[in-house]
């Protein structure tokens, strides 16, 4: 029973970093539709209402999912490099995923947020090109994905192992 709800819980949060993923680069789409000028480094072009409001979704789905993953993957502590050392290496490889599945998050979410900001209906102005952040956001939603279901397994495997 445990590892159905396991593979349904990869499964979910595969589901939703996908989707995310794919708002972002759809996104990414309905942006490039707009009228825009490019003189060098400088861009004048409309804000992207579809755009703006898929990235939106992206944003969300994503932040959905990580507070998913880190509900459901619990609460390893480990307060001190020295008690990293000691821990065994099923949770030392736990902490890790943990952590980069906190650093995918902060840059793909920033990146969406930064490219949802821009089609913003207020942000009709010229400035330096900001392309591709929705893409790449949506790039690090699958890269999100991985990390979390590496989190998820390696914790249950930890938790599993402190338990015997």
């Amino acid at each position: 029973m445990t590892k159905i709800c396991g593979i349904i819980v990869c499964l979910l949060i595969v589901g939703l970093d996908v989707a995310a993923a794919i708002l972002g680069i759809q996104a990414e789409v309905a942006q490039n539709q707009v009228k825009h000028m490019k003189l060098w480094l400088f861009e004048c072009r409309e804000p992207s209402q579809d755009a703006f409001r898929l990235g939106l979704g992206a944003a969300a789905i994503l932040v959905m999912a990580h507070v998913l993953i880190n509900l459901v993957g619990g609460c390893l502590c480990i307060c001190s490099q020295d008690e990293f050392q000691r821990s065994s290496s099923t949770r030392q490889i736990s902490m890790v995923c943990l952590v980069l599945t906190w650093i995918v998050f902060a840059i793909g979410f920033g990146s969406i947020v930064i490219g949802t900001m821009s089609n913003s209906k207020s942000r009709s102005s010229c400035g330096f090109t900001h392309h591709h952040f929705l893409s790449i956001g949506g790039i690090l939603c699958f890269l999100h994905a991985l990390f979390c279901v590496a989190y998820y397994v390696s914790a249950t495997a930890a938790k599993d192992e402190a338990s015997k």
